[in-house]
């Protein structure tokens, strides 16, 4: 299956969607997916698996994922107890800093999970009654839209952000949790192959690499990620290409080759197919429809 594209309102004035304590079956569960809004999962109960961006975790009550646009994700609820969670999506325009002196931003926390490639934090108790009771009241006021609601969600919003910043500050590093999910491996693979985009990523060098069958390597990485080699790949280098296509002066052509397409039409159209536009298109900031 290709990855999605989830789909939310580009020119809203309120970039802000909300899923209030949902429980999800592996058959309602979105496959692989991605957008260019910020998400936060909220955990309340049940079992099952998380598969972000290149890391497996286990889904438990308690715990909350952050997962920054452009991340590849996909849940795989457990099918005797199916996980309950909320989420949060929001563009990062919704939280544009105005400068107060330092250097803080409330989605720095989205940054550092980006940076470390590590999006699971276990919240302890003692924290756990403020973030839900923060999202009581988002459900609360997106439920009841009197006037003034969507100042009041943000607020909450900004509050939660803050605070999970705070938390996995450079000095409580240990907060963030780790994979243990999956063949070692196949996790080594995993982390690597961001540093290997414009390389050859084909079954047969991978499975190589990784000293095991074609056939094995396929069957397990379908298991856990939900994607087959190809399609996990080539999303992973339209999502380079998108961020090469912002922050560089690059041509196309060059953004292509940098990201392992060996032609300019199939670059292209991949790009279309996985972004929803063109990457001339993308690079002068239109949204996808």
């Amino acid at each position: 299956m290709n990855p999605l594209r989830k789909h939310f309102e580009a020119n809203s004035p309120f970039p802000f969607a909300f899923v209030y304590k949902d429980t999800k079956s592996s058959q309602s569960e979105l496959p692989d997916h991605l957008h260019d809004w910020y998400e936060l999962v909220f955990v309340y109960g049940g079992k099952g698996t998380f598969f972000i961006d290149q890391t497996f975790y286990e889904m438990e009550p308690g715990n909350l994922f952050l997962i920054p646009g452009n991340t590849i994700h996909r849940a795989f609820p457990d099918s005797v107890n199916p996980i309950t969670s909320s989420a949060l999506f929001f563009s990062p325009i919704l939280l544009q800093n105005t400068y107060l002196g330092d250097a803080f931003s409330l989605i720095g926390c989205f940054d550092h999970a980006k940076r470390s490639k590590t999006y699971k934090i276990g919240t302890p108790l003692s924290e756990r009654g403020t973030l839900t009771t923060s999202i009581d009241t988002i459900h609360r006021e997106m439920e009841e839209a009197r006037p003034g609601y969507r100042h009041a969600v943000l607020l909450h919003v900004q509050h939660i952000l803050l605070q999970i910043t705070r938390s996995v500050a450079p000095d409580q590093e240990t907060r963030l949790t780790e994979s243990t999910i999956g063949p070692r491996w196949m996790q080594h693979l995993l982390a690597d192959m961001d540093n290997q985009l414009e390389s050859n990523l084909s079954l047969a060098s991978l499975s190589r690499h990784a000293n095991v069958t074609p056939a094995h390597f396929s069957r397990v990485f379908k298991q856990l990620t939900g994607m087959n080699v190809t399609e996990y790949v080539t999303t992973k280098r339209i999502i380079r290409a998108k961020e090469l296509l912002i922050e560089s002066d690059d041509s196309i052509a060059i953004v292509a080759e940098r990201c392992g397409f060996e032609s300019l039409p199939h670059f292209h159209r991949m790009f279309k197919k996985i972004a929803g536009l063109t990457p001339a298109a993308y690079k002068k900031g239109v949204k996808p429809k």
